[in-house]
């Protein structure tokens, strides 16, 4: 009898091993897929253990390009911050995940697909929302929401005396302070120790970015360059460093502003599946690229344009933050905000000094802006004789509603 073949989403972590290794107890033939979206790991490691474990194959995937030009750079073109701070870090590489996760489904002739994400998380949303857009006739396995599963393993403990029973290769000895994950975009911490709203983040936790007090006390000036939106390069003013490529360039952009501390926050949200989370972020080059995009912005799109795109940001960040990347409303918003950012070229010089993003100038071709038509200096074509009855007839509505309300208090 042919074993069904199950793709398990595997980062070598004590969950994730022990889910192959029921899944074996299960029957099924497990193949390990493993995702490179930019995290510090040794994937050769990962690899040698998914093996030993007891993995037909082992698929390491690098999908570091494809984050940051196909996720990352539409985001933060969009304006995607959620609840006002959360750059979506993890939220983003989810998706990017999950489509690489189907098409090794599909590769090898899987009927299912398994993910260790928890029931009480977003990333369980995330991952089933983009199986069913993209593979909604293949089964999913999501033991942390299996009664069964959950009898078995009630915590850590009980996951590592079964790693420990059948001599499962994983590196957890004892529980953590606080989980963590980490891409290209950012690295998170969470639960533990965190789960104390009022509870200080240590300061050995961060591995991004500095504390202010162990910054540098001279500033580092940089100039980054979009075309449409999309960052081509990050150059360097001081030593001359030029760097074009996306990975390297929101790599660098993360070593040089995790240096001056810019990018951490703490914050309290609004998980999609209604418990509210203590999250604490790094997003140092995201932060940086944010800022940059939202000043040339200023120059180079229009008023009533960039009012309609800023009312669909907050909308756009809800989308990638509850999982819906592969939606219709997603294709609307996305097909939209490309228009919005066409003709957004032209570089921003920027200062990075002690957790600020300081700007320091900006240019671009398209740029709307006409020095002497605001020029307090010479008229540039303005008469502003006409800018009395520009006023009269934003006034008339303010007239009439002063007249009801004088009316009403006569009354």
């Amino acid at each position: 009898m042919t074993r069904k073949k199950v793709v398990l989403a595997y980062s070598g972590g004590l969950d994730t091993a022990c889910i192959l290794k029921t899944l074996l107890q299960q029957g099924f033939e497990v193949v390990a897929f493993v995702a490179n979206v930019g995290q510090l790991e040794d994937f050769e490691d990962i690899e040698r253990r998914a093996r030993q474990t007891g993995a037909s194959e082992v698929f390491v995937e690098d999908l570091r390009h494809e984050f940051v030009t196909d996720f990352i750079w539409p985001a933060i073109a969009g304006n995607a911050v959620y609840e006002d701070r959360y750059l979506l870090g993890t939220a983003l590489a989810r998706p990017v995940i999950a489509k690489r996760h189907v098409e090794v489904a599909r590769k090898v002739g899987a009927t299912a697909l398994a993910h260790g994400a928890t029931g009480k998380g977003n990333d369980q949303v995330r991952f089933e929302l983009a199986f069913a857009a993209l593979a909604p006739d293949l089964e999913i396995i999501s033991p942390w929401k299996d009664p069964e599963f959950l009898a078995r393993f009630a915590g850590r403990r009980d996951l590592l005396a079964f790693a420990a029973e059948h001599e499962i290769p994983v590196e957890a000895t004892a529980e953590k302070p606080w989980s963590s994950d980490e891409n290209l975009m950012h690295r998170s911490y969470e639960a533990g120790m965190l789960e104390d709203p009022d509870a200080a983040p240590p300061s050995d936790m961060y591995k991004l970015t500095r504390a202010l007090e162990d910054t540098p006390d001279t500033a580092d000036h940089i100039v980054v360059r979009f075309t449409d939106a999309q960052p081509v390069e990050v150059e360097n003013l001081g030593d001359g460093t030029k760097i074009a490529d996306p990975v390297k360039l929101l790599g660098y952009l993360n070593d040089l502003g995790g240096r001056h501390g810019i990018g951490r926050i703490d914050i309290v949200e609004n998980r999609f599946v209604g418990i509210k989370s203590r999250g604490v972020y790094e997003t140092p080059g995201g932060t940086i690229l944010h800022a940059a995009l939202r000043d040339l912005e200023g120059i180079a799109m229009d008023r009533e344009v960039r009012r309609l795109r800023d009312m669909l940001s907050p909308r756009f960040a809800e989308i990638i933050y509850n999982g819906f990347w592969f939606s219709p409303e997603m294709d609307f918003i996305e097909a939209a905000f490309r228009k919005s950012s066409e003709l957004i070229d032209g570089e921003v010089r920027l200062g990075l000094f002690k957790g600020n993003v300081l700007m320091e100038g900006r240019s671009s071709p398209s740029s709307l802006y006409d020095q002497d038509l605001s020029s307090m200096d010479i008229a540039g074509g303005y008469d502003q004789q006409d800018a009395r009855g520009f006023i009269r007839v934003n006034a008339l509505r303010l007239t009439a509603h002063r007249l009801i309300v004088e009316q009403s208090e006569e009354a």
